[in-house]
């Protein structure tokens, strides 16, 4: 049975994948949900687990296949192996971009107008082996990218002010992981620039770096993996995607000028990455993001042929 429109297909039904069905079941930003695993048994108990929870929005959700998710209208690839404790996001790749290869090609024909979205470790770099191994366009591959690290910063810097989350305007650029850095340069509350609202010193901007960029290992020091946030993150994007929102996110994708993928604003809708918004750095911090480039094309460097 092949999906009707407007059909998001979730890859992967562990943690991550169970926890994004169930946003976006609640949610109700599509009538037909598909959960898609190697592990039938598994899938198969998620599915009918969330079932159970369908009564609160109608929306229908059921077990599909490789080439049924492949003709969906949004793709969610959550499918990997977790991060333990003292692995690097990076440290994943070896693991991850095989399991990638055989989700891409166990999908094929992959729906020409489908949106491919990358949530599994190193994003980065999977969204970028995702282009390549697809054959969709680049602006219909994109990965989630820094926009959970803005969102936590976001938080920080508005509990500073006691204002609300949403007031905060401010990203994480570069790399969903260590080397990424915060755009300091345009954070702002409704447009009047942070800093001069709440000035902190260099230390205590590494400070609020620094634990921005922690707080995923510390919740998976303590509870062996994070789906909550990332589920959140997900079902928004999706929602931005069917409803053509053109919201403004930080997302991993193509960049001409570092040769890789990674997170910078872009505008987002039903068709993908329709533009990358330029955003204004001063030199450090023009230093950080290249330098973050430069790191992620190092590991590409090591696997593409």
């Amino acid at each position: 049975m092949l999906p009707t429109s407007d059909t998001i297909a979730i890859i992967g039904a562990g943690s991550v994948g169970s926890a994004i069905a169930q946003s976006l079941l609640l949610r109700k930003i599509v009538a037909d949900l598909i959960l898609v695993d190697i592990d039938t048994e598994l899938c198969n108990a998620q599915v009918q687990d969330l079932a159970d929870a369908a009564y609160l929005s109608n929306v229908r959700i059921r077990q599909g296949t490789s080439a049924e998710a492949g003709q969906s209208n949004i793709i969610v690839v959550t499918a990997g192996a977790k991060q333990r404790e003292n692995d690097t996001r990076m440290s994943l790749i070896d693991r991850n971009y095989a399991i990638l290869e055989n989700i891409l090609s166990s999908m094929k024909p992959i729906r020409e107008d489908a949106i491919l979205v990358l949530v599994a470790n190193p994003v980065d770099v999977l969204t970028y082996f995702a282009q390549k191994l697809s054959g969709l366009p680049q602006s219909q591959v994109f990965g989630s990218g820094t926009l959970l690290d803005s969102i936590r910063l976001r938080a920080i810097l508005a509990s500073k002010l006691k204002v609300a989350d949403t007031s905060v305007s401010a990203y994480v650029i570069g790399e969903h992981g260590d080397s990424q850095c915060v755009a300091w340069s345009t954070a702002n509350v409704h447009g009047t620039p942070y800093l001069s609202l709440f000035p902190i010193d260099e230390e205590e901007r590494a400070k609020v770096a620094a634990i921005t960029k922690r707080k995923a290992y510390e919740i998976i020091k303590a509870k062996g993996f994070t789906s909550y946030g990332i589920a959140a993150v997900a079902s928004t994007i999706c929602e931005c995607i069917v409803f053509d929102q053109r919201r403004v996110f930080p997302l991993s994708h193509w960049q001409n000028d570092f040769g890789c993928c990674l997170s910078l604003p872009a505008v987002l809708g039903r068709s993908g990455i329709v533009s990358t918004l330029p955003i204004p750095l001063d030199q450090e911090e023009t230093s950080a993001l290249a330098q973050s480039g430069a790191s992620i094309k190092d590991i590409i460097s090591k696997y593409d042929v």
